[in-house]
C-alpha cells in the first residue's frame, strides 16, 4: 500500500459506520466552502515560495478531492479509482503528441506552448460535441476578475475583441495592481460593488460573443447554401 492508499482508507474510516459522525454527514454541496478555502490557501502558499506550505495545501486540496470520492462512492455513482481513471485518459487523449501513435506524433507536433493549447482546445471540441459556444462549460462561479479574464479569452479567439489590444497602457505588474486598487476605491467612493460591477459587464461581454456565434453559424449556412 502506498502513502496514497492509506489516506484513501482513512478518509472512508472516517465516513464509515463508527467512524466520524461530522464525516459522515457531509454531502457534495457542505463540503464546497472548504474546497474553495482550501484552494486559496494553496494559491498563498505557492505565492509564499514555501514548499512546505505548498506541500501542506496540496494536501488538504487532495483530501477533498478523496472526500468527493467516497461520497460518491457511497452512493454507487464512482469512486476515487474511476477519477484517476478518467484524468489519465483525459490527459493521454489531449497530448497525442506525447502518448499517440506515431502518425498522431507526427499530425499533432507542438513546439511550442501555443501549439499544445491549440491542439487542447480542438481535442476539447471533440470530447464535448454538444457544447455549442465557447462559452459552454465556462464556471461562472468564478469570481468576477477571473471569469473576466476568461471571457475575454474567448472573445479574443472568436475575433470579437481583437487580441493585444487594451484601451489603457499598464505595462507592469505593479501598474496594474496600483490602477485595480484605484478602480476599488473609486467604487467604494461611490457606493458601488466592483465585484458586481465587473460581473455584469463580463455578462454583457458573455452575450456579445454569444450573439456573435449565432451571426457566424448563420453566415456559415448562407455560404454553405449557395454552393
Amino acid at each position: 500500500m502506498t502513502q496514497l492508499d492509506d489516506l484513501i482508507q482513512t478518509a472512508h474510516k472516517l465516513r464509515a459506520p463508527g467512524g466520524c459522525p461530522w464525516d459522515a454527514e457531509q454531502t457534495h454541496e457542505s463540503l464546497l466552502t472548504y474546497l474553495i478555502e482550501e484552494t486559496y490557501e494553496l494559491i498563498d502558499a505557492v505565492q509564499s515560495k514555501d514548499p512546505e506550505a505548498i506541500k501542506e495545501e496540496l494536501g488538504d486540496v487532495l483530501y477533498n478531492v478523496i472526500f468527493h470520492s467516497d461520497i460518491a462512492e457511497a452512493n454507487r455513482q464512482f469512486n476515487i479509482q474511476d477519477v484517476a481513471k478518467y484524468m489519465e485518459d483525459k490527459m493521454k487523449s489531449r497530448h497525442p503528441h506525447v502518448f499517440g501513435n506515431d502518425a498522431e506524433k507526427e499530425e499533432f507536433a507542438a513546439k511550442t506552448g501555443e501549439d499544445v493549447m491549440k491542439s487542447w482546445e480542438n481535442h476539447k471540441k471533440k470530447e464535448k460535441p454538444e457544447r455549442e459556444s465557447v462559452l459552454d462549460g465556462v464556471p461562472l462561479a468564478m469570481p468576477s476578475l477571473a471569469l473576466a479574464n476568461k471571457v475575454i479569452g474567448k472573445a479574443e479567439k472568436l475575433g470579437v475583441l481583437e487580441k493585444g489590444q487594451s484601451p489603457i497602457n499598464v505595462e507592469t505588474e505593479d501598474e496594474l495592481g496600483t490602477l485595480l486598487l484605484a478602480i476599488v476605491s473609486a467604487a467604494r467612493v461611490n457606493g458601488i460593488d466592483p465585484e458586481m460591477a465587473l460581473r455584469k459587464a463580463t455578462t454583457e461581454l458573455m452575450s456579445d460573443i454569444r450573439k456573435f456565434e449565432v451571426l457566424e453559424a448563420s453566415d456559415a449556412g448562407v455560404i454553405a447554401e449557395e454552393r
